[in-house]
């Protein structure tokens, strides 16, 4: 069939139901998911010592999941369309719901990480798919709007995830955070059986037939699960320093440039890697990754910062942050209808200028006494940013592509920020430790006998303790460990501030990266053309 009798059909299709009903039912399906990647964070300690395992061990139920979640999504493109969409989803629905229903049981770690990979696979197709079947059921000037709702789902769940893991876990057992999967995926479930339909296009291409590409899925795995443990155990092992690491570092880089070179020379791909030829495509996908850097880095450095530093309880840094959080469930539906009257490459501009600014401007307020107040507005501004980046991308993506591909889109959209949020998480890891050490080692050099402001501030202290009823000898070793704590918090304190000067400077470079995007029509959706 021509690409003009494709783009035809698509848009006299029409879905049978209403168009909002059937996206809060997928956006639903892909809050829950994304809402497990991040619930279980806080839930490590408990479950460790639940099972019997260490600390280390038990982070192995975080990178398992990750894991078997980004093998599956580049490729659930290719498996909607050779089980159908509906059934692939529906099949994802319930792998993801029975899986949550045994993590919740696991007797031991070792049945856990099993079935937290079950459960991985079973979400990996959840959120693309939900996007696919958005991108098919409205018309192209009402995408922006259904992308504003899934906006929603896939950046406010990362954030409520651990303020809600902690909740649970604290009141009930750790073993709560996957039950509760249960009723929302069985009702989810039979919405989607209800009411989801595909479109004509998606039963021609599934009876065309689909040929299983093992050396393309070999490679897939292995570079990609290689890849999702280096980031998650790198700084934990040193990296280079690590013999496994740098094992993961060459399987991963081999196999992931051998998958390109293959797939890019298959006629039915598992992962279509010409569609980068496309510009907008390509630099779609480059910005959804670095928005997830962004993202997720942001999420990790603020709570991280006021709890370790700044001696806040997980709740009240949780509070911290639900304005930025509210901020963007204001902020997604505006969006959505500003992508009607604006063009999307303006829109993604200011947005990635706004994120540029906030991450700038956080390198000034960050510090050791930070109020409450002063934290909740620095959030607010980091978030007005990404509520203008997520709808705008998420439609550039489209352009100049064809229907038929739009699983696919959806698939490798979501997997590049959910690899930038791997890697933005295991960036300021890094970061901070290396920084912290840095900033610790040029501080030291004041800290000297010969140095009278050291000897005096030491000599102050320890009088203080003295008349508070400290021994003399006692005074001047608790004054020396208190000065040295201090020497640690605020050499932490500067690497904080320094990698939220890489932030601003990565969000800046794709701020200039915005203006050489296609043009597309407001409200049109760009044109649809087979690459």
């Amino acid at each position: 069939m021509s690409s003009a009798a494709l783009t035809m059909e698509q848009e006299v299709w029409r879905p049978k139901y209403n168009p909002w009903l059937i996206a809060v039912v997928v956006a639903l399906a892909a809050f829950m998911e994304v809402l497990d990647t991040s619930i279980a964070n806080v839930a490590l300690p408990y479950m460790a010592g639940n099972l019997g395992a260490s600390n280390d061990q038990s982070t192995w139920v975080l990178t398992s999941y990750l894991v078997s979640n980004a093998i599956i999504l580049p490729i659930s493109g290719w498996l909607a369309g050779a089980l159908g969409r509906k059934r692939f989803f529906m099949a994802c629905l319930g792998v993801f719901t029975v899986s949550s229903l045994l993590c919740g049981i696991a007797p031991n770690l070792g049945f856990l990480l099993l079935f937290r990979v079950l459960q991985g696979m079973g979400g990996g197709g959840l959120q693309p798919m939900a996007q696919a079947v958005l991108a098919d059921t409205f018309p192209p000037q009402q995408r922006g709007l259904a992308f504003a709702l899934y906006g929603i789902t896939a950046i406010m769940a990362p954030t409520i995830g651990p303020t809600l893991g902690g909740w649970i876990t604290f009141n009930y057992s750790w073993r709560w955070i996957f039950f509760i999967n249960l009723p929302v995926g069985l009702t989810t479930w039979f919405l989607v059986r209800r009411f989801v339909e595909d479109p004509p296009y998606l039963s021609r291409l599934k009876s065309a037939g689909v040929k299983l590409d093992y050396i393309g899925i070999a490679l897939l795995t292995l570079g990609i699960g290689a890849l999702q443990v280096l980031l998650d155990k790198g700084q934990e092992d040193d990296w280079f320093g690590s013999r496994f690491i740098t094992t993961l570092v060459v399987v991963a880089t081999v196999c992931l440039i051998s998958l390109v070179v293959w797939e890019w020379h298959q006629k039915a791909p598992i992962i279509d890697v010409r569609m980068f030829k496309s510009f907008n495509f390509a630099s779609s996908s480059l910005m959804m990754f670095t928005l997830g850097i962004l993202l997720f880095s942001s999420l990790v450095l603020m709570p991280q910062f006021l709890q370790t530093l700044v001696g806040y309880t997980s709740q009240l840094a949780g509070l911290a942050l639900s304005a930025g959080g509210l901020v963007l469930l204001i902020e997604m539906p505006i969006m959505g209808q500003m992508t009607t009257k604006f063009q999307a490459r303006y829109l993604i501009a200011f947005g990635w200028l706004a994120l540029s600014i906030a991450m700038f401007y956080s390198t000034k307020r960050i510090d050791l006494l930070i109020s409450f107040s002063a934290a909740v507005w620095l959030r607010i501004a980091q978030v007005i940013g990404l509520g203008f980046l997520f709808v705008p991308i998420t439609l550039v993506a489209y352009i100049g592509i064809a229907p038929e591909k739009n699983n696919a889109v959806a698939g490798i959209v979501n997997f590049m920020r959910n690899m930038g949020s791997s890697v933005g998480t295991s960036l300021v890891t890094t970061l901070i430790a290396r920084r912290s050490q840095f900033h610790q080692a040029r501080l030291v050099q004041d800290v000297r006998v010969d140095n009278p402001n050291f000897v005096n501030s030491a000599n102050g202290l320890a009088q203080h303790l003295a008349n508070s009823g400290v021994g003399k000898h006692e005074a001047h070793i608790e004054a020396y460990a208190r000065i040295y704590q201090s020497l640690q918090a605020q050499a932490a304190s500067m690497a904080y501030i320094d990698t939220f000067m890489v932030l601003a400077v990565g969000a800046a470079i794709m701020f200039c990266l915005a203006f050489v995007l296609k043009k597309n029509d407001p409200g049109g959706g760009g044109p649809s053309v087979v690459e």
